[in-house]
Parts: structure tokens; sequence; C-alpha cells
């Protein structure tokens, strides 16, 4: 076995090590230590990996009978490592806080670390996963930890999230599944590895062309559930606004986007197959209707994370119609969208928090004056917000003004100016809620953030600004570069 393939292994078991340490844990005090101990263990091998894998010559991917590390896996790897990491250290700051759970008051710690590296080595595993069928039962997995998660405080609310999620992303990739039954029968194969990436890649010119839609249609529509793309997008406001906060940031800045690079890869796969003008339309018909759907909510005075999760689709729009585009300039903005999304949003959801104690009536109404209780919340809203938003010097606007003119450079003017339309309203509510929010009239505080935990909340805004701004600078060295290339072949 290859150095690379040993830690690809590592990577993935590493934090299901750690889940079954933790469930032998004695006390919560060595439950939150092997939480951060297996964390910086699992962190570390992962970003090894994204390394070695975003390191490989365009078309010299290396691959083994599972996995395949190219570049699109080392950077939605090195995403899922980045955010998981941030989310298992901040765990303790919100276990400490959150009350009793329906794991029970005495274990809670114990099941939620359990569940959480579970869901975290489903998703590590996903972007290396060389098989569209091995993707989908990693798909499913990540359903099953993370629904339990999502109604970790056992309120009616986050148990009925939790239900809706698990029902609705379901039924999507039932659908996908029927979409990669029919493509397995279109491809004529008599093993699952005809449906390896590079397999389907190679053979995609002989599949028979209208078949091969109606499987890419059903595959891309099933997924669409659980990316949480417009109108399939139901679970999504419920679950990312009842979750714990470490689990909100995984779920919007690392789920949604890798269940994405799936959807993404069988485009890169079929392409050929299947003409781009087909694959294009399908694209760029969710990134608008996604862009269009979540506008109208980001102007409504939302609960904090509720507002997060409408901006979680929006900008999982601007990733569809980046893919769709399919031009360098449009994939260069995808990738540093990815990246400064995930960045930003994390924040917000570790913002919540805080928030929370400082002004409990957050979790049902929207925050008002923050800035008059904690300037250290207050920053963080901002930093994530206008990031958010797109506001520069954020590398969201300078993905995000890469995709629409990737657009034109496609000949798609007429959807590249919708869609700038629609982003630039989405700027003016996500700008509004963020003035409401710091200098709008105070509501009756809460116990407001102890100062050691405004110090670290601090300390991650400042580190979370500064990665933004060197995405900024670094995002101008993108186009034209080895990784973008990689990125607008073929598949993997």
């Amino acid at each position: 076995m290859s150095t690379a393939g040993a830690l690809a292994i590592g990577t993935v078991a590493a934090p299901v090590v750690t889940a079954a340490a933790a469930l032998l844990a004695p006390t919560t005090r060595s439950a939150d230590r092997l939480n951060l101990g297996g964390a910086l263990v699992t962190a570390a091998l992962a970003l090894a990996v994204a390394v070695i894998a975003i390191a490989a010559a365009p078309g010299a991917a290396a691959a083994g009978g599972w996995y395949v590390l190219d570049p699109a896996a080392g950077v939605f790897l090195a995403l899922v490592a980045v955010v998981g990491l941030a989310s298992a250290v901040v765990s303790p700051a919100h276990l400490r806080h959150a009350g009793r759970s329906w794991f029970g008051e005495r274990r809670s710690h114990v099941y939620y670390y359990a569940a959480f590296h579970l869901f975290w080595a489903a998703l590590l595993a996903l972007p290396l996963a060389g098989n569209l069928a091995l993707a989908w039962l990693l798909i499913e997995a990540t359903t099953a930890a993370s629904a339990l998660l999502v109604a970790f405080s056992g309120k009616r609310s986050a148990l009925e999230a939790g239900w809706k999620y698990v029902v609705l992303t379901t039924l999507g990739l039932a659908v996908a599944l029927l979409g990669i039954v029919v493509l397995f029968a279109a491809a004529g194969g008599s093993s699952l590895s005809a449906l390896d990436w590079s397999t389907l890649a190679g053979g995609a010119a002989a599949l028979p062309a209208q078949a091969t839609l109606f499987a890419f249609v059903l595959i891309v529509v099933g997924l669409a559930a659980k990316i949480g793309w417009a109108p399939v997008h139901n679970w999504l406001p419920d679950a990312h606004s009842e979750a714990p906060p470490p689990v909100s940031a995984l779920l919007s800045a690392a789920l949604l986007p890798t269940v994405l690079l799936i959807a993404w890869r069988a485009k890169l796969a079929l392409e050929p197959a299947l003409g781009s003008s087909a694959v294009q339309d399908l694209f760029c018909g969710f990134g608008l209707v996604s862009l269009a759907v979540a506008v109208p909510f980001l102007w409504r005075p939302l609960p904090w994370k509720r507002l997060l999760a409408y901006s979680s689709l929006e900008h999982m729009g601007v990733l569809a119609l980046g893919i769709g585009f399919g031009t360098p300039l449009a994939i260069a903005g995808v990738l540093v969208h990815v990246a400064g999304h995930g960045i930003a949003k994390s924040l917000g959801f570790y913002t919540a928090i805080p928030l929370l104690r400082q002004d409990p009536a957050s979790a049902r109404r929207a925050p008002r004056g923050v800035a008059r209780g904690s300037r250290a919340t207050a920053g963080a809203m901002t930093v994530s917000l206008l990031s958010l938003a797109g506001l520069p010097p954020s590398p969201l606007f300078v993905s995000e003004l890469m995709v629409l003119l990737g657009g034109m450079d496609a000949g798609l003017l007429g959807v590249s100016a919708l869609a700038a339309v629609l982003l630039a309203l989405g700027f003016l509510g996500l700008a509004h809620a963020l003035i409401e929010g710091l200098l709008g009239e105070g509501r009756k505080r809460g116990t407001g953030p102890a100062p050691r935990s405004a110090r670290a909340l601090a300390l991650l805004a400042s580190a979370a600004a500064a990665a933004l701004l060197a995405l900024t600078v670094a995002a101008y060295a993108l186009p034209g570069s080895d990784l973008v290339a990689s990125l607008t072949g073929g598949g993997s």
C-alpha cells in the first residue's frame, strides 16, 4: 500500500477510533480531552492527504481500491478537516451550557462526541470516494450520524427538524440511487467497479445518450435534496437552526459543498455522453432558483442561525452556477467560494454559542443591539456576515465576480445578469440584518459571554479574518493554474 493510501485510511479511521474511545470515557473531562486529541490527529492526517492530492499533476491522480486523490479531493478534504477541527475545539464550550439533551444529562457529552466524530469520518471519506456507489453510501451515512446531532437538544422542535431532515434527504437519496441503478445498467457493468469515476469517464463517450441523461438527472436531483438546492431545500433551515452550533457549522460549511462535489464529479465523468448544454441547464437552473428563493428570506428579520441557513441556500446556488458555467474563471471562483464560505459560515455558527447566552431570544427572533452587550460577539458577527454578503475585500466578492464573468465567457450573459441582480439583493438583505443586529434596539440580556470565552471568540474572529484576506489575495493566482485545469477537464 502506498503512503498516500495509508494516510487516507488513517484519515477516516482516526475519527472512528475517537468515537469509540469517547463512548468509554469515564468522565466529561476525559471525553473533552479525547475529543480534542482525536480531532488534532484527524485534522493533521487529513491535511497531509489534502496536500498530496492538491499537488497531484493534472491527469495523474493517485487511486486505490476505494479512494481517489486528485486536486478536487484535496480542496474539499482540507475544507472538511479545518471546519471539523474548529467545530471539535468549540464543542466543549457549547456543551458546558447546553443543558439537558435527549441522550440524558450524565452521558450527553459522550454520545455527542461519538456521533460528532462518526459524522466527521463520513464527511472526510466522501471527497476521497473513488466510486459513485460508495459515495452514495457515505452520503447516507452522514444522514444517520448527523440526524442524531440535529435532534441533540431533545426539544420538540429539534426532534421534528431531525425527523424532517432524515425523511426528505432519504427520499432524495432514493431518487439518486435509482439514477445510479439506471447508469449501472446503461454502462453494462458486471461489478461495482463500473461506477468508478475513472471507469465512467473513460467509457462515457460510448454510453447511450438518453439513458445516461435520464440517470444523470435523477442523480443530481436526488443529491440536490442533500445539497440544499431549492426547491428541495425544505429541511435545511430547520436542521441548521436546531442543531448545536458546531454541528450546524459542519452541516453548512462541510456537508453541503462536499455532497455537491459528488454531483460535480458525475458531471465531469458523464459530460462526454451528455453534451454540455443539458448539464449546464440543470446546474444553472438549480443555481438561479436557489438564489431567487433565498433572497426574500434574507430580507426578513430571522433568528441568527436561521439567517445563516438561508445564506447557505444562496451560496450553494452560486456554486451551482459556477459549476454549470464550467469555464476556467468560473471554476476558479467555485474553489475560492467553497473555501471562503466555509470559513465565514463556520465563524457565524460559532458566534451563536456566546450570542445565545448574551441574548437568548436570538434563538427565536432576530438579534438586536449585540454591539452594546459584547464587542467580541459583535466583531465575530461583522466578520462573518460581511464576508457572506460579499463586501470587498471578502474573498466571496472575488469568487462571485469570477463566477459571473465566467458565465459571460460561457455566453450566458442573461443568466449572469440575473444572478448579479439576485446577489445584489442578497447583499442588501444581509447588510441590513447586520446593522439591525449590531445597533438595533436591544432586549433583556442573558448572562453574556465570560471574559475567557470573549477572548477566545475574538481570537477565532481574528484568525478567520486573516484567513479570508489571505484567500482574497490567493484568488488572483487561481485562474490558469494547474488546480483549475484539473477541474475543467475530464473526470478523476
